[in-house]
């Protein structure tokens, strides 16, 4: 007896195998993506409202903050204002008339009797454009007033 030898089926071809394989890699990805779907939907709702209570919280916060300076800032000032009017009160104080006749009769001051005035010539080197002041300084130095430069 003879053995059988086994006889090859031939399949039919697949008339196109990169649109099949492309199928197949699709459907693979879209299964993934399903699987991951809930998932990211719901880490970018967490994300958000994290977001919005990491907001809230820095907006608190800053609020607080603000709140804290403007009672120190009201403090200083009551502090100001009555250390100003402690000043005041000592200022009204000192020169108060009669403590300034207290301290010129301490002093031996006294009223005057009559009242002098002097009346001064108007300086004659300030017409020429000199400068007093300058020609009193160069005289303490044993030097004539400067003579201005001709032009």
């Amino acid at each position: 007896m003879a053995m059988v030898q086994p006889q090859y089926v031939e399949r039919p071809r697949i008339p196109n195998p990169r649109s099949a394989r492309t199928a197949t890699e699709t459907r693979i990805v879209k299964n993934n993506r399903a699987r991951y779907s809930s998932l990211l939907r719901v880490g970018a709702v967490l994300t958000v409202l994290m977001i919005g209570f990491l907001s809230y919280v820095m907006l608190t916060s800053n609020v607080t903050s603000l709140n804290y300076a403007l009672g120190k800032a009201q403090a200083r000032r009551a502090k100001l204002q009555e250390e100003s009017a402690r000043l005041d009160d000592r200022i009204t104080a000192l020169t108060s008339d009669e403590r300034l006749a207290k301290i010129a009769a301490k002093l031996g001051m006294h009223q005057p009797e009559q009242i002098s005035l002097v009346k001064l010539a108007p300086p004659t080197h300030v017409a020429n454009g000199d400068f007093p002041v300058f020609d009193s300084i160069a005289g303490w130095f044993g030097h004539g007033a400067p003579r201005p430069r001709a032009r």
